[in-house]
Parts: structure tokens; C-alpha cells; sequence
């Protein structure tokens, strides 16, 4: 181990390096081609970012390992960050939620969900959507009476294990992705049944086929050539590094993932290393930029076949490369987009990234609860919606539930708990502006608030009777609705909740 000021002794060789802090504690593991040589430019550069900044200064000691070669180098780095997880390293603990679908070797074969590959039987997958695998996983047991845990002895006597057996290869089919040749033998089948009139299975049949046809959908974009690959993109702003990546398999892109972390040099090398450590290399990967020739390697030998590496310029390719930048746009940067228009419209200080919005809701002057929605980036935030079961006897007085809520959301326990926005919407006009702003002024709180009245869908400002008007294709103002519309749903939900319980009891 050598301190940083000695880092002229370290060898000019491929290997792995450690940077500990005072404490002895690893915070940073690295791969370098030359060690020497990729250590010492982190203290020679001046134009870092603040994380690697930030890292440099924590720097306390080094250590380093020498390998044969640059992919050995590979080997070992991934080894070591999954054996100290350091803090200054990509944390893609997100990729965890990568599942497959397995299909058991049994007797009665069971369909289950499976984190890791470690059992005898036939592995599908893996689905980068838990949305989707439970979507697929639930259709293809319903409609093909497929065994989704272990059935009971009375059951197993009951079972035509030919038959089960036979549907339990329809469905492999179809998570194979060979639809279009089951949907051909399942519709030959639906019309001899219909011949024989023998409908109750030729109703079977066609809600089968149905099934297969609303999975197949989901499958939006094709390639004209059946490949299994990953598409990847990224974009970097504000030194973060917004990444999709695009599942395709059997040819068509089945669903995205996606990735945030900070920007920093030879991010997309570390994301795939560690990406790739809990998930199988595919055929293909396509990418906007060429890998180190040590890198397609060590995934090759880890794959155990050749893989793929392409930087399309034209055709087809190119185009779902676009289409994945285009996805970008849309999933990271379209809320914040909503967000720099309604700064400019409200004429806002600074950003208005987090907003709150708040809604009273009563049935009849009863059950009067309050709501509170929350979005982040121009995006609901579901994590820090609130709902509040108003305590005082506000019978049908709007305004003093909303003088209650805001004074137990600013400066109750919530207060301590939840960081304040940078704006405050109140659903209502100028009346209910008025309330909630005197109950800041009382707070001493300075957060910008408005109202927005449906009605006209008029934005009203406190002290200030004139509302504004703005186009109604304005995004700021779109973003506004959206914000106002979910805090109403999110409170009639809560008030229906609160009156079953009131008339079942439960």
C-alpha cells in the first residue's frame, strides 16, 4: 500500500487499484492498462467534476493488484466491487430487479419467477419490467391453466399430465417468441372444434389466441432479422448521466430500463461491467460509441460466445439507436421541459423542481378529508403524497380544512420529515389562495403559492385579484393541471376508503 505522493513507484502494467479514505475503508476500485499512468491523472487534472473532486480529497492511501492483462484486469475489478461495494463506484442495485420466468423440470411443470439461474429446467427471460413479467405470467397461466406453485396430491390426480404437458409447450413457445406459428395452430384447432361443434373449447381456443395476440403487442418495435441484443443510450446533463437501455429479444424490443448516476470518466465501461455481472450478455449490443477491445472480450468469456459490439451510422439499427435517444428525451428531460415553462410563466425565482398541491374534499359536508399530491422533475412523486383526515369540525368549510392541512403539513411532524417545496399549488380561486397564504405569513415561510380555479383554469396570485390566463397548449400550465387533477383523485379515493368503512365497517 503507498500513500498519493508516491505514486511515480507504482509499475507502468494492466491491474486493479483501491483508493481507501483515513478510515482504512475502500471507496473506489479501478481497471486500468497502465496503472501508473490512469492513477496519477486523477491528481493531475483540473477540469473533474465534483464527485471525482470530492473522491480525490478522501484519498488516503492506494493499493493495487497487477494482472496478466487488461481483461484479467476486468475480472478481478468486478470481483472486487461486489466484494467492498465502494461508495464512489456505480451502484446499479436497480438491476437486482431482473427476473426470468422458469418453467420447472417436474412431472407437472410449474411456471415461477426466478432471480437467479441455479435450478435444472428451462429459463425465459431475463424481463427487465416486473410490470410486464407479471402481466405475461398471469395471462399465459389463466388462459392455458398453467400451474403457477405446487399443486396439491388431490389436484395431481386430477391432471391429464399429456395434455397440461402439451399446453405447457404452447407457452414456452410463446415466451420463445415463436407466436405467429402457435396463433396458426391454436386458430386450425378453434375452427375443428367449431366444425365438430364442440364450442366451449373452441371458446377456449380463441380467448387463448386473443392472449397471445395482447403480449405480442406489447412488442412495439421489430427488427427485420430475429436477434437477441440490448440497445443503449445515453445523454449527460448537469454532470448526470441519463441512460436507457432496450431489451430486444426474438427481434423486437420488449421493454426499458433505466439508469441515472453521475457523470465520470469511462462511465459507460464501469456501467456495463457491473450491469452485465447480474444479467446475460446477449448476442448483440449496440451502442452510440466503440468499447475497448478488452471489454468485448471479457464479456465474450463471460458469455462464453463471441458478442457483438456495433456503433450503427446508417440503417436500421441506426434508427432504433435514435428511437432509444428519442425515449431519453421523453422518459428523463419532458417533466423538466413542463417545469422551465412554468418558471417562465409564473415568473418564478428559481426552478420550480418539487411541487405540492393541495385539494379539499367532502361528501355532503361529511368525511372531509384532505389531500396533498407531490411531483418531482414535472413527474407524481407517489412516494410523498400525503392524505390527511381533517380534525377539526370543518363540516362543509373548505377554507378552515385547508387552514388545517397546510398548518400540519408546514410545520407538524411532516415538517421534519419532508423537505419544503419550491412551489405550492392550492386547488381553488382567490379565496382559498387567500387562506393558505395567511397561514405561511403566519409560518414565516417564504414559498412562492398559487391557485389554480377550474373554472377558466385562472392562475391567481396572492394579493392580486387579476388572474393570469395562459394558452391552454402551454406546458406550464398543462403541468399545473396534471398536478391539481391527481391531488383531486388521490383525496376522492381517500374519502370513498373513509365511507365503506363508515356503512360496512370495514
Amino acid at each position: 500500500m503507498i500513500s498519493p505522493s508516491e505514486i511515480s513507484f507504482l509499475p507502468n502494467s494492466p491491474g486493479c487499484y483501491m483508493f481507501f479514505d483515513e478510515t482504512g475503508t475502500v471507496i473506489y476500485v479501478g481497471k486500468a492498462k497502465d496503472l501508473k499512468k490512469r492513477v496519477s491523472s486523477y491528481f493531475q487534472k483540473t477540469t473533474q467534476d465534483i464527485k471525482t473532486r470530492t473522491l480525490v480529497n478522501k484519498i488516503k492511501s492506494i493499493d493495487f493488484v497487477l494482472t496478466k492483462n487488461e481483461v484479467e484486469a476486468f475480472l478481478l475489478e468486478n470481483n472486487l466491487i461486489k466484494k467492498y461495494y465502494p461508495y464512489f463506484n456505480l451502484d446499479l442495485k436497480d438491476s437486482r430487479r431482473y427476473a426470468y420466468l422458469h418453467f420447472t423440470d417436474d412431472k407437472i411443470p410449474i411456471l415461477e419467477v426466478a432471480r437467479i439461474r441455479n435450478k435444472t429446467g428451462e429459463y425465459f427471460g431475463p424481463f427487465v419490467s416486473g410490470m410486464v413479467r407479471k402481466t405475461i405470467m398471469d395471462s399465459l397461466s389463466w388462459h392455458f391453466k398453467i400451474f403457477t406453485y405446487k399443486p396439491s396430491i388431490k389436484v395431481k390426480k386430477t391432471i391429464d399430465v399429456e395434455d397440461y404437458n402439451k399446453k405447457v409447450n404452447q407457452v414456452k413457445k410463446i415466451l420463445k417468441g415463436n407466436t405467429d406459428e402457435l396463433i396458426d395452430e391454436l386458430t386450425e384447432s378453434m375452427k375443428l372444434a367449431s366444425k365438430n361443434n364442440n364450442f366451449e373449447y373452441a371458446l377456449t381456443l380463441r380467448n387463448q389466441i386473443e392472449a397471445i395476440k395482447t403480449l405480442k403487442e406489447k412488442q412495439n418495435v421489430e427488427f427485420s432479422k430475429k436477434v437477441d441484443a440490448h440497445v443503449i443510450n445515453y445523454e449527460i446533463s448537469a454532470g448526470e448521466v441519463h441512460l436507457l437501455l432496450f431489451n430486444i429479444r426474438n427481434g423486437v424490443v420488449e421493454e426499458k430500463q433505466e439508469f441515472v448516476f453521475s457523470e465520470k470518466e469511462d462511465f459507460l465501461e464501469e456501467f456495463l461491467l457491473q450491469f452485465y455481472d447480474s444479467v446475460e450478455v446477449p448476442e448483440e449490443i449496440i451502442l452510440p460509441i466503440e468499447l475497448s477491445d478488452a471489454l468485448v472480450e471479457y464479456l465474450s468469456n463471460k458469455s462464453k460466445k463471441k458478442i457483438k459490439i456495433i456503433v450503427p451510422k446508417i440503417g436500421e439499427k441506426k434508427e432504433v439507436l435514435d428511437f432509444v435517444a428519442k425515449n431519453i428525451t421523453a422518459t428523463f428531460f419532458a417533466g423538466s421541459e413542463r417545469v422551465t415553462e412554468l418558471k417562465k410563466a409564473l415568473n418564478l425565482e428559481k426552478l420550480p423542481r418539487v411541487i405540492e398541491c393541495f385539494d379539499i374534499s367532502h361528501l355532503a359536508g361529511t368525511n372531509t378529508v384532505a389531500s396533498m399530491s407531490n411531483f418531482k422533475d414535472g413527474f407524481p412523486d407517489k412516494s410523498n403524497y400525503r392524505k390527511f383526515k381533517i380534525k377539526a369540525n370543518a363540516n362543509s368549510d373548505d377554507l378552515l380544512a385547508m387552514e388545517e392541512v397546510l398548518r400540519r403539513r408546514y410545520s407538524g411532524s411532516l415538517s421534519k420529515t419532508m423537505k419544503k417545496p419550491d412551489l405550492i399549488v392550492i386547488d381553488g380561486g382567490p379565496t382559498q389562495l387567500a387562506v393558505s397564504a395567511k397561514v405561511l405569513e403566519d409560518l414565516k415561510l417564504s414559498i412562492p403559492i398559487v391557485s389554480l380555479a377550474k373554472q377558466f383554469e385562472e392562475i391567481y396570485f396572492p394579493n392580486n385579484n387579476t388572474p393570469l390566463r395562459l394558452d391552454k397548449k402551454n406546458k406550464g400550465l398543462l403541468l399545473l393541471q396534471a398536478v391539481r387533477d391527481e391531488t383531486h383523485r388521490f383525496g376522492n379515493a381517500y374519502r370513498k376508503v373513509l365511507k365503506r368503512k363508515e356503512v360496512f365497517g370495514k
